[in-house]
């Protein structure tokens, strides 16, 4: 076991905060890594408001929905490859090597990006950001927690988790800057380049990972890095730990060199911790997250506001809010615990869906009627419209379900009242909006409960932030024993990424099959589930050495007491368990 167990607490959030005076060697190496953290973040947010644009200038993703969910969801698949390879990757050539890899494709497709000349090059581009997005998921936390006092490890890794949240919300401060300038979404993708070349430079200046150092059988090189993470008085039983755990590891015939999937699942810590690692990544991703921040524009925009410029600046409250959580991750982590902080996350998430749910059904089953009269002003009425026979009974939501695609002119003075079913083009839009008081919606239709989503929306994120925001990522860092570290965390992010990538690729979908209201509806269910998972097959960690990880997951059984610490020998005699 690596030196004691410490009781983490309020005071776990104070020494983190000390360490910028006392070590702040150990913040250098986790802001460092953390950059990629915040690339991670900036393309999740930027992309939501980009695509408003991109719409604009190529009509052919304005026209087609499977090329916005592409442009998104390509990305994501890069990251599934990048993901899948990084775990090898990691443990084979180091943590360092893996980030700075990863922020070399995430600059080559930041530049193909700003320069696409149509669709295609676009997503090639996309490609390329996902592999390094991907790769620098698991080793940035990873490299983080393996350079992290015990005491401080959860804050330090949760650090990474408000510079993904922090990225998505310069990425929304970014998408405003350039909403006048000329290629406002090459400018937005482009400057996303400034980092990833930043990181590169701050990596090379850092040393390896000890622990992956220890590994290789550079003790000496590892020695000297962890005197300079751990204080003076604690650093020799490190390194005693770290030794023995080592040479326990490399009289094991199963080493990471030689592993399958088949071993890894008869290796019953491991086994019990991919449980827990893959089941959080997954839900981290089925209860809805990267739908709210790919799209929270186009969110904002169906509960009925319709500018892009409006949507953007509204979606930069809720990016603002998701930082704002991130930061209260790093507070209660170490002093709440994992598993706490995870339920508490999930509760607040399904609150925040019904809001949503209800919202959204109202939005869209009292949208105001469409008028002859208001769309006999303008020449190009839909056709569906003038054809129609139940044209009386036609409202602003089902103008916008109309083929060829149309759009609502909302009425002048009172956007409730009866407006116009239009032909939808940059001409018709134009006209529609000369009159000043006059509104064009394409993707949502005026409500008055609008608002009401804006909350639910800021709710979700403020609930979910702190817990599945960054708790699944922290978990994954700490639970896998050394010599599986890089392979598990690997495991684990390729999950999360092909549930990333599922979501993304059918949200918009959903929403235009069955409605926004049905598909947040589900992910109610989803969120349920994961409840019941947390309680089930998650372990605390809070306060245990990376060794002492191990030791906790061998002794473990399914815990139905989850406000109960499941880490110690005594816990037979005070909680009933059923062994897994």
């Amino acid at each position: 076991m690596e030196g004691g167990v410490p009781e983490a607490d309020v005071s776990a959030f104070r020494e983190c905060l000390s360490l910028s005076w006392k070590n702040p060697y150990v913040l250098r190496l986790a802001f460092s890594a953390g950059i990629g953290g915040f690339l991670f973040g900036y393309d999740t947010g930027v992309i939501s408001g980009a695509l408003l644009y991109i719409r604009d200038d190529f009509k052919a993703v304005d026209r087609q929905t499977w090329l916005q969910e592409a442009i998104v969801s390509t990305a994501l698949a890069g990251a599934i490859i990048g993901a899948s390879v990084g775990g090898w990757i990691n443990d084979r050539f180091g943590r360092k090597k893996a980030i700075i890899l990863a922020d070399a494709l995430f600059f080559i497709g930041s530049v193909i990006m700003a320069a696409a000349i149509n669709p295609a090059i676009l997503i090639v581009g996309r490609v390329f950001v996902g592999l390094g997005v991907g790769m620098a998921s698991m080793a940035s936390p990873l490299y983080i927690s393996e350079a992290s006092p015990t005491r401080v490890r959860g804050a330090l890794v949760s650090l990474n988790g408000f510079l993904i949240t922090g990225g998505q919300f310069l990425s929304y401060v970014i998408n405003l800057a350039f909403t006048n300038a000329p290629g406002t979404w090459r400018w937005m993708l482009g400057v996303a380049a400034v980092p990833a070349l930043t990181q590169i430079v701050l990596m090379l200046m850092l040393p390896e990972s000890p622990r992956w150092l220890f590994r290789k059988g550079k003790e000496e090189e590892a020695k000297e890095i962890l005197r300079k993470i751990y204080p003076p008085q604690d650093v020799e039983d490190e390194i005693i730990a770290l030794k023995e755990s080592v040479e326990m590891e490399s009289k094991d015939d199963s080493s990471s060199n030689k592993v399958s999937i088949i071993k890894l699942l008869k290796t019953k810590t491991v086994r019990r911790g991919l449980y827990a690692g893959v089941g959080l990544q997954i839900f981290q991703q089925f209860v809805g997250i990267n739908t709210v921040m790919y799209y929270s524009p186009t969110i904002v925009q169906l509960a009925g506001f319709a500018s892009n410029k409006t949507a953007l600046l509204l979606s930069l409250v809720t990016a603002g809010i998701n930082a704002f959580g991130s930061i209260l991750s790093i507070y209660f982590i170490d002093k709440t615990g994992r598993k706490k902080l995870l339920l508490f996350s999930l509760s607040g998430v399904i609150v925040s869906l019904v809001v949503l749910t209800v919202v959204f059904h109202q939005t869209t089953t009292h949208s105001p009627m469409v008028s002859e009269i208001e769309s006999s002003k303008f020449n190009n009425t839909c056709p569906d419209y003038r054809t129609a026979l139940d044209a009386a009974q036609w409202d602003c939501m089902k103008c916008l379900k109309a083929s060829p695609e149309c759009g609502f002119c909302a009425s002048a003075g009172n956007k409730l009242l009866p407006g116009a079913c239009l032909i939808s083009n940059d001409t018709t839009e134009d006209q529609c909006q000369k009159e000043q008081s006059r509104q064009w919606y394409t993707r949502g239709c005026p409500s008055k409960n609008g608002w009401l989503a804006l909350i639910g929306l800021s709710l979700y994120i403020l609930f979910f932030s702190p817990g599945m925001g960054t708790v699944p990522w922290v978990v994954n860092s700490e639970i896998y024993p050394l010599r599986y570290r890089g392979i598990c965390g690997g495991i684990a992010s390729t999950s999360n990424w092909i549930s990333n990538l599922i979501v993304a690729q059918s949200f918009l979908s959903l929403t235009d099959a069955i409605g926004t209201s049905y598909t947040f509806m589900i992910f109610i269910f989803v969120t349920v589930a994961a409840i019941v998972f947390v309680i089930v097959f998650v372990p605390e960690t809070k306060g245990l050495p990376i060794e002492e990880v191990e030791n906790m997951l061998e002794r473990r059984t399914l815990n139905f007491k989850f406000w109960q610490r499941n880490s110690g020998s005594d816990q037979a005699l005070t909680q009933k368990n059923v062994s897994f």
